[in-house]
């Protein structure tokens, strides 16, 4: 049973592009705006900083709030800045 829910998960995972640990860049924030690093998985959470397009991420896991997936991150060159994006305005890198 236990094998079951870990499979399902970790296809789950997968297929939403949320895979552990992996490399991901902000795309589709638009020109004159920024994406939002949030304290957590919801537009309720407090803004950390704002992301350019472009801007390195390491994915560490993501989960779904209120329909939406939210995926936590931390900067690739300053690791220690970390929160949640929408995980609709990252690309794989």
């Amino acid at each position: 049973m236990m094998r079951t829910h870990f499979a399902a998960l970790f296809a789950l995972m997968i297929a939403s592009g949320c895979a552990v640990g992996s490399g991901a860049v902000v795309k589709g924030a638009g020109p004159d705006d920024l994406l939002k690093l949030r304290e957590g998985p919801g537009l309720n959470h407090k803004i950390i900083i704002g992301l350019p397009d472009g801007t390195r991420l390491t994915r560490q896991s993501c989960v779904t709030n209120s329909g939406k997936v939210w995926c936590k991150v931390s900067l690739t060159d300053r690791p220690a800045i970390s929160g949640y994006v929408s995980a609709e305005y990252l690309a794989h890198r």
